[in-house]
């Protein structure tokens, strides 16, 4: 029994596992590659026939600005974009440029789907020369869908001949700075300006990126584009043109002095052109009257009515305080701090064409005067401009903006009380049956208005102005001669 059963145990250490596992390792090996090649023989043959059946027509499930073209010719598809861009070529394109605009219509522009282009991508999926990636795409197709994004086109060349009249109204050059310095004053100025074009670039780029949104729409639309302008500078700049420091405008101030009398006219712009190109120094007080020196007729000015004792009269330099007004002004809105100023003795009526009454300032050389003082820490040049059309005085200040910012309440008119009778004072240098107006009605009033100037935030300036205007007299000469 006991041999017996050695025997037995050493026929077990003889058995080898692996004679047991590899005939079954072995058989699946072999259906794994049947199957694999089964399924890519049912794969191909599936491709082969979808390739047959489909071979002039647009795979399923290929689709385009959600429609699905799946089984649809080449044809087909580039007919159904070619009717979309049919029935938008009548969209009206409105490009603006401030008050300025210009219109055309999507079909000038050629404007719509890529027809063309669109159908032939339909037809390229699953069409390359890969064909396991076509395999791959035309069952993705089938299975999940292909989505394609829609192709917009326009013509650049008709956009771009399109705009070209738009161009020209919106066009302007810029402008080179000229500046001479003689004796103290500028003789020649004439500050540099930027220039624009329109930007045609930038327009295709908005063109472009709002198509989508375009196609979005109904029919029959009129869609407004803005037209981006680009800045052309200029190659000499006010600030390179001069060594003063003198680079941009710092405030303005306008009058109106219409119905003149031709003296006073004359008058006006001799004064103007006598503080054109005066130059300020920083912390320098300027004075109207020094800059503006002797008014006489040796200076030659010559007669209009100005105030004097209490009456208008004519006298030489009438129109002078015209000027000073229309400086005053240009001051305030430079906000300048104002060393000395007073109003007239009465509202004229030249200072309230463009304007309330209280925003002017008189002169009389040497005694009353018109002063500032200069506390940009930078060089301040006038510049007088006229407009003789329209008879219209500008005050420009050139200097360096330091960060001001000027607030003015809108004048107060209180006290107003009517003027006197008209009177009428024979006059025997006038011949007999001549009436001759000398000085002309206003009521009297108290107007104040304030000003507050700030400088980074921080308030350097807070002022009331009040002027008192007397009730004023109508008067005129009667001839007796």
């Amino acid at each position: 029994m006991v041999s017996i059963k050695k025997i037995h145990i050493k026929n077990l250490r003889k058995i080898n596992p692996r004679k047991h596992i590899l005939p079954y390792l072995h058989a699946s090996f072999w259906f794994g590659v049947g199957a694999v090649l089964g399924f890519f023989f049912l794969v191909s043959f599936a491709y082969i026939f979808f390739q047959q059946v489909y071979s002039k027509l647009v795979f399923p499930g290929v689709t385009i600005n959600n429609v699905n073209f799946g089984g649809k010719s080449q044809a087909y598809v580039e007919n159904y974009f070619a009717q979309r861009n049919e029935k938008i070529s009548h969209d009206i394109f409105t490009f603006l440029a401030g008050d300025t605009y210009a219109t055309t219509s999507a079909n000038e522009l050629n404007l719509g789907y890529n027809s063309t282009l669109l159908a032939q991508q339909a037809m390229s999926v699953g069409r390359s020369s890969d064909i396991f990636s076509n395999i791959t795409l035309v069952f993705q197709a089938y299975l999940f869908g292909v989505t394609l994004s829609p192709s917009y086109s326009f013509s650049q060349d008709a956009l771009t001949t399109f705009l070209t009249a738009f161009q020209k109204d919106l066009h302007k050059d810029p402008v080179d700075a000229q500046f001479q310095f003689t004796n103290g004053k500028v003789t020649t100025f004439k500050p540099s300006s930027n220039g624009q074009d329109v930007d045609i670039a930038a327009i295709s780029q908005t063109l472009n990126q709002r198509i989508p949104y375009l196609f979005a729409l109904p029919d029959g639309q009129n869609i407004q584009l803005p037209v981006p302008l680009k800045t052309l500078l200029p190659e000499i700049t006010t600030e390179k043109a001069n060594n003063l420091g003198i680079k941009e405008l710092i405030g303005t101030g306008t009058s109106l002095f219409q119905h003149s009398i031709p003296g006073r006219i004359f008058n006006v712009k001799l004064a103007a052109s006598r503080l054109n190109g005066v130059v300020i120094a920083p912390n320098e007080e300027f004075s109207f009257d020094k800059a503006l020196g002797d008014v006489s007729a040796y200076t030659g000015y010559q007669q209009a009515y100005v105030i004097s004792g209490g009456k208008t009269v004519l006298g030489d330099g009438g129109g002078v305080c015209q000027v000073s007004t229309t400086m005053f002004r240009a001051i305030l809105n430079a906000g300048l701090p104002i060393t000395e100023r007073h109003a007239h003795d009465y509202r004229v009526g030249y200072y309230e064409e463009d304007g309330p009454p209280g925003i002017d300032a008189t002169v009389y050389v040497p005694s009353v005067d018109l002063k500032f003082k200069n506390t940009t820490g930078h060089n301040i040049l006038i510049q007088t401009v006229v407009d003789p059309d329209i008879l219209r005085l500008t005050f420009y200040l050139y200097g360096v903006k330091d960060g001001r910012e000027v607030t003015m309440t809108t004048p107060v008119i209180t006290n107003e009380t009517p003027a006197p009778p008209t009177r009428y004072q024979d006059d025997p240098t006038l011949p007999k049956g001549v009436t001759k107006q000398v000085d002309f009605s206003a009521n009297g009033a108290t107007v104040k208005f304030s000003r507050v100037v700030s400088q980074n935030g921080k308030e350097i300036i807070n002022e009331t102005y009040v002027s008192n205007y007397r009730p004023w007299q109508a008067v005129f000469l009667v001839g007796t001669q």
